[in-house]
């Protein structure tokens, strides 16, 4: 089964070898049609600390990392994109 790869804005890197990644969604309401906007964080394993605040990055599905950890930093979106 693929993995799933999201984007989003690293908003916290305080955590040890973790990143809080900021996702976010746009869609149109299913009745009145009206374009809405809704983020979700997710944790993510960030093994070197390279990242920081502010950083527009990739993030892939992994096995349980920790309690809240489900998700690994690819890399950022810029340097996915160049490839």
């Amino acid at each position: 089964m693929p993995k799933r790869i999201l984007q989003g804005e690293v908003v916290s890197s305080s955590g040890n070898k973790t990143v809080v990644v900021s996702v976010e969604r746009v869609f149109k309401h299913p009745l009145y049609g009206k374009v809405q906007r809704s983020s979700k964080k997710y944790h993510a394993h960030d093994e070197a600390c390279q990242f920081k605040v502010g950083d527009v990055v990739r993030i892939q599905e992994a096995a349980p990392i920790s309690k809240l950890k489900r998700w690994v930093v690819l890399g950022t979106a810029e340097a996915q994109q160049a490839k």
